[in-house]
């Protein structure tokens, strides 16, 4: 298995990302790294060789305010270029350091969606504190689709189910509802039709065997830091802002924690000896042990770790990604849908029949990668 990265667009530089993908091939990893050649070259020169190869891609679209135009006319950028060895068959997944948006853009012009995916989605595997066996929730979209339509998060809770199956090495795993209740009738029209939809899915699959998953109905806000379901649905808006707060609350208390352990001397002797504990469970909730977030239905595995990562992070998304593309995620993910009949079926012409592969497409739906027409294919 090779993963493909792009380097540019971490804040850290190109460099610390190709040191992240040294400190992976330690651990049996391959990549091709497409970025500076010079600043790349120099951060693997320890690498046995064979273990990476570096693509000179100084371009970077990483930062642009349209990545769907910039995906389409900028075919030396890196994360194009990253993306293409991809569909070629030089690597099975995708790591990209730079901009969500850049990535599902030149995922969608190059990799193409999967036969029968409505949209892609960004799924992430949120730490969960608490004894063992706590496992992580996986939440998703987490930012992908700006809107999303019932359809849309059926396939969702799908994806979701695969990824918790295949990476996290849950059987049947518990699917909640992101609501502002608990009850059938609370929520969004989108979030009361998700849930007749996944309510008359998985009694006409069977119930749990059936489905593959155990749909819990409706989760609250508080519900995905608790445990309460192993994957949650959302929509990419409502996933995104419900990460990012999350992402601040939990700095917000590590800092104001150790200001307190730091406000007196008789606080910073307990501080020391609470650092052990403190230092685990900042480790056990750090975003870069995670890797970042997995970008599915697309032909092939995407990971998006966060730009600001150390090589660490880096290192993790490229693993996630190896391990990912050698346990088949996408394939996974796909099965699952056509057993439940949940993949998108082709729009029947005039005529009666299905337009064949390649033909007119519709205009793709709003994603918040960019304003701009981002593809919509079944071929």
């Amino acid at each position: 298995m090779v993963v493909a990265v792009d380097c540019n667009g971490a804040d850290l530089g190109p460099g610390e990302v190709a040191a992240g993908a040294a400190l992976a091939a330690r651990e049996g990893a391959r990549t091709i790294l497409f970025g500076p050649a010079r600043e790349l070259s120099g951060a693997v020169s320890d690498v046995p060789e064979g273990a990476i190869e570096v693509v000179d891609a100084p371009v970077s679209i990483a930062k642009s305010a349209d990545p769907a135009s910039a995906a389409r006319t900028r075919p030396e950028a890196s994360i194009v270029q990253a993306a293409r060895a991809v569909a070629q068959g030089r690597a099975q997944a995708l790591v990209c350091a730079g901009g969500t948006g850049a990535a599902l853009a030149a995922g969608l012009f190059n990799i193409r969606r999967a036969r029968g995916i409505h949209r892609p989605a960004l799924a992430l595997a949120l730490p969960i504190s608490g004894p063992p066996p706590a496992r992580p929730v996986t939440l998703l979209d987490v930012g992908a689709n700006a809107q999303a339509r019932s359809e849309h998060l059926e396939q969702f809770a799908f994806m979701g189910v695969a990824l918790a199956r295949t990476v996290l090495d849950i059987e049947c795993p518990r699917v909640g509802l992101l609501s502002n209740g608990e009850e059938a009738e609370r929520g969004s029209e989108l979030v009361v039709e998700t849930h007749r939809r996944l309510v008359a899915l998985h009694a006409g699959t069977g119930g749990d065997r059936g489905a593959g998953f155990e749909f819990i109905g409706n989760v609250e806000g508080g519900d995905v830091v608790t445990g309460a379901a192993d994957v949650i649905v959302t929509d990419g808006f409502t996933g995104n802002v419900a990460l990012k707060l999350m992402e601040g609350v939990s700095q917000a208390m590590l800092a104001a924690i150790r200001d307190a352990a730091m406000s007196s001397a008789r606080t910073k002797i307990g501080g020391t000896l609470l650092r052990p504990a403190l230092r685990g469970f900042r480790e056990q909730i750090d975003p870069e042990g995670q890797g970042g977030a997995y970008l599915l239905g697309l032909r092939r595995l995407g990971v998006v770790p966060h730009g600001g990562f150390s090589r660490r992070g880096f290192a993790q998304a490229i693993l996630r990604a190896h391990r990912g593309a050698r346990e088949d995620l996408v394939g996974r993910t796909h099965a699952a849908l056509a057993q439940a009949g949940a993949l998108r079926t082709a729009p029947v012409t005039a005529g009666g029949a299905a337009p064949r592969a390649g033909g007119s497409r519709p205009q793709a739906g709003r994603l918040s990668a960019s304003s701009a027409s981002l593809p919509d294919d079944e071929s």
